[in-house]
């Protein structure tokens, strides 16, 4: 089932201190619930505000992100909840994963452990053995694209959100081969829930690893959104605004190639300029 992602609401508009009732649409935000099953076992896994819609997508991109399941096998079933007693509305705002495995996976220390603050160093390097320690290494070289390319993505992503032309409140993400043609583009109140949208969309058709492919999103780099394109096997992450300072950890110590400030015919390469076909910067260590 596909959930409205908009909903029409009346407001008031004013102009030079004139107001006038009209019609206007507004991104739904609601909850998702995951859980996981295995085992005949259940857990509730986490909570996340997102618009409706690609929801199964969005629950095995958050899986995979977080390192829960290593591909689209480790999935029986993913489904709406049927529990009777719960209201037939919500149902659609709880999505279960059953599991192959025997038994559920250890959850005890799962957090949102990519959530990190700037000023959190201990944490980020924490962050980044962990990253290893789930067998993500430095990519090889290349792809390659070309600058000119890569000022042509934020439009073409732009003219793909349509939620986003209606509403003007909603993330978006898009996925690209290196000669910049759009493959899939995903929207979502949340800009997380957009690349995982994408991931999950990836691992289902198994496609994952994107190693050939290049990841736009419409706001900031942050640490979390390029670990999403780092375990999902994307080299390259360009976005509309500024990066973090561990997401440009991240990316260099991981041979990624990160582009902010992507608007119009200027950009900052922060990570992995030879991908550009430019040669490489001074020494980042």
């Amino acid at each position: 089932m596909t959930r409205r992602g908009a909903q029409r609401i009346e407001v008031w508009t004013f102009n030079d201190g004139v107001g006038r009732s009209r019609r206007d649409e507004l991104a739904v935000e609601e909850p998702l619930e995951f859980r996981v099953r295995a085992g005949g076992a259940q857990r509730s896994l986490a909570i996340t505000m997102r618009t409706p819609g690609n929801d199964f997508e969005l629950a095995a991109g958050f899986l995979f992100s977080e390192g829960l399941i290593a591909d689209r096998h480790d999935i029986v079933q993913i489904a709406y909840c049927v529990d009777p007693q719960i209201d037939g509305e919500q149902r659609y705002n709880i999505v279960q994963v059953v599991l192959r495995q025997d038994e559920l996976p250890d959850l005890t220390t799962f957090t949102r452990h990519f959530t990190v603050g700037s000023a959190c160093g201990v944490c980020g390097r924490a962050g980044l053995d962990t990253l290893r320690g789930r067998g993500c290494a430095p990519f090889a070289p290349g792809p390659f694209t070309r600058p000119e390319v890569i000022t042509v993505l934020p439009q073409r992503l732009h003219d793909a959100q349509g939620l986003f032309s209606r509403t003007g409140g909603l993330h978006a993400a898009a996925l690209f081969d290196p000669a910049g043609e759009l493959l899939v583009s995903r929207e979502d109140i949340g800009r997380h829930n957009a690349v995982d949208k994408i991931v999950g969309w990836a691992l289902l058709e198994g496609r994952v690893p994107l190693t050939d492919r290049v990841l736009m999103v419409s706001g900031r780099a942050s640490y979390e959104i390029v670990q999403k394109a780092l375990v999902a096997g994307i080299p390259i992450v360009c976005a509309v605004s500024a990066p973090s300072s561990l997401a440009v950890q991240l990316a260099r110590e991981f041979g990624m190639t990160l582009v902010g400030f992507l608007r119009g015919a200027r950009f900052n390469v922060y990570a992995g300029v030879e991908r550009l076909g430019l040669p490489p910067g001074p020494s980042h260590k």
